[in-house]
């Protein structure tokens, strides 16, 4: 018998500063915030896609996470986020391995945030 179907994915992450973290999701990347549940923050991503992030005094260092938002204009996002201060690892560059368009940056938490197109 076939599992139902899956509606929507919410993925969670630790942070110990929620209000930057807030802050940067919010006013810097421009997400919109869906659910408030005082020490979790639930963030619309895409029409089905969610990021949620959870206030936790241990929240381990992160290593090895990427959240990766795919959009059809890289340069224009890179454009935008640079112009607010937000720092990059590099410009956007192509990867012909992963045929993809990318740029990486880092959140307030240290989560490594890529923001790529698809080529």
């Amino acid at each position: 018998m076939p599992l139902p179907p899956i509606d929507q994915l919410i993925t969670f992450l630790y942070t110990r500063d929620l209000a930057a973290t807030a802050s940067f999701y919010e006013d810097a990347l421009g997400l919109t915030l869906a659910v408030d549940q005082g020490d979790c923050r639930i963030y619309q991503v895409s029409q089905d896609g969610f990021l949620g992030f959870c206030q936790r005094a241990e929240a381990p260092q992160p290593a090895g996470i990427i959240v990766t938002i795919v959009t059809p204009d890289v340069d224009a996002w890179y454009r935008d986020l640079a112009a607010q201060g937000v720092a990059f690892t590099h410009p956007p560059v192509h990867h012909p391995r992963y045929r993809i368009y990318h740029c990486f940056l880092h959140d307030p938490n240290g989560y490594l945030v890529e923001i790529q197109s698809f080529q």
